[in-house]
């Protein structure tokens, strides 16, 4: 067949031949590189934000530890303080039982771990006069192995000793451990 036949005359045949020319695509050497820088980035953002993400979650898991051991200290050492009979249990000083009189009242306090497992929650119970008048979680995440109450042997009051609390919290991979020291106060 001939151009005339098909109705393209030779302009036009050099119009196509050009056109073909000018849209080239990319070699498949150009396409390799892309992909692969493409790939790269992507995984260098990938691994960015998990970074952040892992940091993020250790961060909060080490701040709710310290919240928790600050929170035991804040329950526990001004009712030791308080105190005037102080009572720990057998199990690492749990249950603790503080008692104290004020103006013909007994109040009594006692702390206890709750719960099963390696963690437990520190509970604390609140009687005036022998009556149950509040129940307070105090701090949750308490690793029970690591956390005990007991007196040391140094005191400025021969009948009353220091009390050592060691609270130890763990969440997720994170702990933390802080030691308290509180005096009751001399009994009367």
């Amino acid at each position: 067949m001939r151009f005339h036949e098909m109705g393209l005359n030779a302009s036009k045949m050099m119009d196509i031949k050009k056109l073909r020319k000018s849209q080239r695509g990319f070699t498949l050497v150009e396409l390799l590189i892309a992909v692969a820088l493409t790939t790269l980035i992507t995984a260098a953002l990938t691994g960015a934000i998990f970074q952040v993400f892992t940091l993020h979650a250790r961060t909060t898991n080490r701040m709710t530890a310290v919240r928790q051991v600050q929170q035991a200290g804040f329950w526990v050492c001004p009712d030791i303080m308080s105190a005037q009979n102080v009572t720990p249990g057998a199990n690492n000083g749990f249950p603790l039982t503080l008692n104290w009189t004020i103006d013909g009242a007994s109040y009594a306090v006692v702390y206890s771990l709750e719960g099963s497992g390696s963690l437990r929650a520190l509970q604390r119970k609140y009687y005036v006069n022998s009556t149950l008048t509040s129940t307070t979680l105090v701090a949750e995440y308490i690793l029970h192995t690591d956390t005990r109450i007991a007196p040391t042997t140094s005191c400025s009051y021969s009948s009353c000793p220091v009390y050592n609390l060691t609270v130890t919290a763990k969440v997720g991979d994170e702990t933390e451990t802080r030691v308290y020291q509180a005096q009751p106060r001399p009994g009367t």
